[in-house]
């Protein structure tokens, strides 16, 4: 077995220790960094990785390939994990990994890291779609074995190692950031007792600080895709999402704060802004609620909604479940052409208008005005017949 190891690498001070620490080791490091909508800028991150020892630095933008084969699926699912998290950080463990066990297949590694900790769900997420791709490829997690106790001991070792960190003391948050918005947590976040302080943000600005005039957005789908906002078309499908986090945004919206039971069962404060997500996954499912009969968005609602993000969270991307519901979904999406309009302001995205190509919504049955083409007369007998069951019971117990 050759001591090739392919690690995910972002940069920071935990990943830029790694590459040192592999190479202690005797491993030959090459870096995989995924360009996946942080916003950040990445044309250093080759000559970082070398200084930390990597023999070569693999950069990649998938931001088309997140918004289009990860988001979308995510959305025609309407998941929320624990009916408020929209899973963004969840959403791209799958896709690095598969990019790992790719580019460990082309250069020969037998081995692929990560800089997972023991206690968080990225190490479950990283692991099992790793081992879903390639049972046989060895996943190495430094942090969960390495001699350092704190992020101090690190910064020295960076330090005598030549290794170039930015960080020299603790920052009071971490964060987590692709196109679908941005986990935030740490430092003061841990009391949750305590409000989050608006240098917390990254993509929303305070509600109260928001503008005082309301903004109308539209957004209009095909076939259950995304494809313009405000009559404005886009060819790609992550520049659409990209534009509705800076929309959204500068209203407030998007912003999440939760306690959240992790996959390896302790509880967690977390902090996340999705002002994109939230508004795709809300005009969604407004476009459902026309073209869908009741059986069948019920049936959503109840039992691919929740399962969905289950799958998502706890790390069974590249499961034949997944597979599944996508398939029921992606039957759906089919239907879903239509537009959904927005009312931002002051930390709200409220729906106010909708419509669809295949609407089931028909006027002259819901109108009350002297339009009404129902059959009133069909409701009593309908009332009649639906109740009797209950009709029965009072009976008995009379």
């Amino acid at each position: 077995m050759s001591k090739r190891v392919v690690l995910a690498y972002s940069g920071g001070l935990d990943t830029s220790v790694i590459v040192r620490w592999l190479a202690d080791r005797g491993f030959e490091v090459i870096t995989y960094t995924a360009d996946v909508g942080q916003g950040e800028e990445l044309s250093e991150i080759e000559e970082k990785a070398k200084m930390a020892g990597a023999v070569e630095a693999v950069i990649d933008d998938i931001k088309e390939e997140f918004a289009r084969e990860y988001c979308m699926p995510l959305m025609r699912a309407g998941a929320l994990y624990e009916d408020k998290y929209p899973l963004l950080s969840a959403l791209s463990r799958p896709l690095i990994s598969k990019k790992l066990v790719e580019l460990a297949h082309k250069v020969g590694a037998d081995y692929v890291a990560h800089g997972s900790t023991g206690k968080g769900n990225d190490q479950v997420r990283f692991e099992a779609s790793v081992w879903a791709l390639d049972p046989d490829i060895e996943v190495l997690a430094p942090v969960r074995e390495w001699e350092f106790k704190s992020r101090e001991e690190e910064i020295e070792y960076a330090q005598k190692h030549g290794i170039p960190v930015v960080a020299t003391k603790e920052k009071p948050y971490s964060y987590d950031r692709n196109l679908w918005g941005v986990a935030i947590e740490s430092g003061p976040l841990e009391d949750p007792a305590a409000e989050p302080q608006e240098d917390a943000f990254v993509l929303t600005v305070s509600p109260e600080n928001a503008p005082d005039t309301p903004e109308y957005l539209e957004i209009e789908f095909e076939r259950g895709v995304p494809v313009g906002i405000n009559g404005n078309r886009y060819s790609e499908l992550w520049k659409l999402v990209w534009d509705l986090n800076e929309m959204a945004g500068k209203h407030g919206f998007g912003r999440i704060d939760m306690i959240e039971n992790r996959l390896v069962g302790i509880k967690s404060r977390e902090v996340y802004e999705s002002p994109a997500g939230l508004l795709l996954l809300k005009a969604y499912d407004e476009i459902e609620s026309m073209v869908l009969d009741r059986f069948t968005y019920h049936y959503k609602i109840t039992h691919v909604r929740h399962p969905y993000s289950e799958v998502v969270y706890n790390g069974l991307w590249f499961s034949t479940l997944r597979e599944s519901l996508d398939a029921f979904n992606d039957n759906i999406a089919k239907l879903i052409t239509g537009k959904v309009k927005f009312k931002l302001y002051k930390g709200y995205g409220d729906v106010v208008g909708r419509s669809a190509e295949k609407s089931m919504y028909i006027e002259d049955l819901a109108t009350y005005s002297p339009h009404d083409s129902f059959d009133h007369k069909a409701g009593a007998a309908f009332t009649k017949v639906w109740s009797l069951p209950l009709k029965v019971a009072g009976r008995v117990r009379k």
